[in-house]
């Protein structure tokens, strides 16, 4: 029988809960030890999760376990400090987004792991959702032909800040909190950026960052690619959590819509339309099932390439491409101009 791969897991706020759920499903690991810098969220957390071992302090936990690869699921601040001690201490590294604070901070984090000789994945789940990936294979298979125009849509109401209020505090929210799930669902599906320009409104007046953000890109391929995300929508369906799309082909379309519900349309051949639920897990919050179940499937991924056996999709590296998005929209939408990603 293959040994397990033995990590860790640094942070336990809101979505560390889940996160290691979507661990527990997945046969290949085991986890040894929790950290977070409030010792007593650690020990509450392993006494959930049936953890024998926490620590306060993640240099004592590097120090005293046998690892082969941590999950930092911690606060964005702290990314770029706990990827740096696992890379030093020789084990490869998982880290949930947005991967850091500026897209310099991101470079130096892909290199640091390179030099270290260890690998870099990043927790981008939302391009593993089931409807995301059906949509993925409809585009291979050619049955909308070729693809020349796509709208992506997450616009809601949803109370996000009841359960994350550090959110509201964000001096940049809903692109680099949401949108980098977008815009690597956007690179997922239509390949790279040639061009970028975005426009970001904040509305609700409690907040700091912005709510509200419209991003225009023309791919390399020749596709243009609307994205629209929003937590300041009160609309007739409320969709959260899931991504409803449009895309449209020189032979047909598809559309993805509210429930999973997905329509494809062909020339000549009329349109048809089916489900396709992901599955639900016991543990999952229902009304975040749909990333939840996402979890499992890029925990997969990313074992598979920790395990030599397959790629895993969301390297640090790959993952560059979708940060330099991020941060390119923002400068975008400060100076009005359109942006010509580099690392694409």
């Amino acid at each position: 029988m293959e040994e397990k791969l033995k990590f860790a897991v640094l942070g336990t706020g809101f979505w560390s809960d889940f996160q290691i759920k979507g661990w527990q499903e997945i046969e290949g690991v085991e986890l040894v030890a929790l950290c977070d810098p409030e010792g007593d969220k650690a020990e509450e957390s392993a006494k959930r999760h049936g953890i024998n071992r926490f620590y306060q302090d993640a240099s004592a936990l590097l120090e005293n376990e046998t690892l082969d690869f941590v999950d930092i699921i911690s606060s964005i601040p702290s990314h770029a400090q706990l990827v740096r001690l696992a890379a030093k201490k020789g084990v490869h590294v998982i880290c949930q987004k947005p991967m850091a604070e500026d897209f310099q901070t991101c470079k130096e984090l892909v290199e640091v792991c390179q030099k270290a000789g260890v690998q870099f994945f990043i927790h981008e789940n939302a391009r593993f959702q089931l409807p995301i990936r059906a949509c993925k294979d409809l585009i291979q298979n050619g049955e909308i032909g070729q693809p020349f125009k796509a709208r992506l849509t997450f616009c809601s109401g949803f109370p996000v800040f009841e359960n994350q209020p550090s959110l509201a505090n964000l001096d940049q929210f809903i692109i680099s909190d949401l949108g980098v799930h977008l815009l690597d669902t956007a690179r997922f599906l239509f390949g790279e950026v040639e061009q970028i320009y975005c426009q970001t409104q904040k509305v609700n007046p409690k907040i700091k960052g912005e709510d509200v953000a419209n991003i225009l890109m023309r791919m390399q391929n020749g596709i243009d690619c609307f994205v629209e995300m929003s937590y300041a929508s009160y609309l007739e369906k409320e969709s959260f959590p899931q991504t409803l799309m449009l895309i449209e082909g020189d032979t047909g379309s598809m559309r993805l819509d509210h429930n999973h519900l997905l329509t494809l349309t062909q020339k000549g051949k009329g349109s048809s339309s089916w489900k396709v639920d992901p599955p639900v897990y016991a543990w999952a919050d229902p009304d975040y099932a749909l990333i939840h179940s996402s979890i499992v499937a890029c925990n997969l991924n990313i074992l598979s390439g920790l395990q030599g056996k397959g790629i895993g999709e969301t390297s640090g590296a790959d993952n560059l491409k979708t940060m330099e998005l991020v941060f390119l929209s923002y400068d975008s939408a400060q100076h009005n101009q359109v942006m010509k990603p580099k690392h694409g």
